[in-house]
This record gives structure tokens, sequence and C-alpha cells, in this order.
């Protein structure tokens, strides 16, 4: 059975050409998206968690190099554990965002193929990258084209940010614009979105922009599946359909740390 998993291919990328920052970024992407098994000294209580911290020693006189420890299987952190151990499954953003700014690093898949030690700079760096809200912009948009001689990390790192957005909207058409000023840039435009679903689908699709690598402008905008504006945009653009939301079968408990504009304490 292959157990190899899509941060170990993200990783083996990654470590196969150091200089490649497309290969650095995807990493970084996937260990963000993917949820992931933080271990803790103890069991959850309520929205406080409190990490194992691996202390790693330095220099003579200079205070160790502590990192909290998080793996993206379960039996990867009862393996290096020898047992089991308390956790608590949270997206990789969260943590990112928990952690911010507290001096800790990450240590992530200990003993696994991809283990990797990020130090609190890169995970400060995740947590910033990750954490704005788009902006609000006003402009008018006076012709529109189709989207071509785009990379291909990008419209393959959008399609896979749009598809975990399942049941948001109804679909997203991307097309090139030039607007009033002159200026010409991206517009993702998503056709019946659901109510206050709008800034996380403009964040996905900034972060979809970031982790490719590429630079360029990028407003989203939000309209009717009915309204002509959007069916002009699909006419000329790139579609990509959403994946229809599957029911739950039963009513589950929200857990701790599952909204990121409300992550964990970290004590």
């Amino acid at each position: 059975m292959n157990d190899e998993t899509r941060l170990d291919r993200a990783h083996a990328a990654m470590q196969a050409n150091l200089d490649d920052d497309a290969a650095r970024l995807a990493f970084y992407e996937r260990l963000a998206d993917g949820e992931l098994f933080l271990m803790l000294k103890t069991e959850p209580r309520g929205d406080h968690l409190d990490p194992e911290v691996l202390d790693l020693e330095t220099e003579e006189d200079v205070p160790p190099d502590q990192y909290v420890l998080a793996f993206d299987r379960e039996d990867r952190l009862s393996a290096f554990a020898e047992g089991a151990a308390p956790y608590a499954a949270l997206p990789g953003r969260v943590i990112a965002a928990m952690m911010a700014g507290s001096g800790l690093g990450l240590g992530v898949n200990l003993g696994a193929p991809s283990s990797i030690l990020i130090p609190p700079a890169a995970v400060d760096w995740l947590a910033e990258t990750l954490g704005p809200a788009p902006e609000e912009v006003d402009g008018q948009i006076r012709a529109l084209e189709a989207p071509t001689g785009l990379p291909d990390r990008f419209i393959t790192g959008l399609s896979e940010k749009l598809a975990t957005a399942a049941g948001i909207a109804a679909h997203a058409t991307l097309v090139r614009a030039v607007h009033d000023d002159g200026t010409s840039g991206l517009v993702l435009a998503f056709a019946d979105a659901r109510d206050g679903a709008e800034p996380a689908l403009a964040r996905a699709a900034q972060e979809a922009l970031t982790f490719s690598g590429v630079e360029y402008r990028l407003d989203v905008a939000f309209f009717a599946a009915s309204d002509p504006a959007m069916a002009k945009i699909d006419r000329t653009g790139l579609r990509f359909d959403l994946p229809r939301a599957e029911e739950p079968e039963s009513p589950e408990r929200k857990a701790s740390g599952s909204d990121p504009g409300k992550p964990p304490i970290l004590r």
C-alpha cells in the first residue's frame, strides 16, 4: 500500500530543488490547506490548547529552539509519541494563526518522509500571508478578454482551491479585464455565491494567486447567475464549476478551531 500523502509529495518536490520558489510555495499552500494533528500535553479544554513543545538544544548558554509538533496523519503522531497521545485536528492555516508571534517553530511530520522544522519566522510569514482580508475597491471595466497565456501552475492552483469551496457558489469564471483607467488585470467572477461567503471566496482566490508565485492583479466580483454581465463573462472567460455540497447525515458539534477567524488559544 502506498502511504505517501499529498504533503509528502509537496515536500519531496520542494526538496528536489530548493531554489524553486513555486515548489516551496506549493508546499506551504498544502500545509495551510490540509488538516494537521497537533500534539498536545493534555486533552483540549474548550478553546484552550496546551501543545507539546520540543526543545532543541543549540549553542551553549543559548536558549533551546522550541517547536510545537503537528502531523498529517494520526498514526504518524502515535508513532512519534510511541503510543497514544492527545491531539487537536485543525487546518494548517488555523495552527499558523494560533502560533503567530509566539516565537515557536512548527515541527511537521517528524520521523516521516516529509519531516521538516519550520522556524518561527516562517510560521509568522505563513500566518501573515493567509491573514489579510481582501480590500473592497470600486472601478469600472471597459472591456473583457479571454485569460490567455497564464501559467499552468496558477490555473491548476486556482482549480484546486475552488474545489474546496463546495456548495458556496454555483461556478466561477476567470477573465482578463481592461479597466476604465487603462490598466488591465484578471477578474474572477462568482455566480450565485451564498450570502456571507464573499470574503472566504475572495481570500481563496487571492491565496491561489499568492501561492502560484506569479504576480498579477486579481479582482473578485460577485453576480447572480441570471445577470447579463455574468453571461457575458461566461462567454468570454475560463469557467470553473464548483462541486455541490454534500448533505451531512446528521448534525455535528463544531470542533474547536474549525473557524479560521477564531483560532484556539495557545497556552
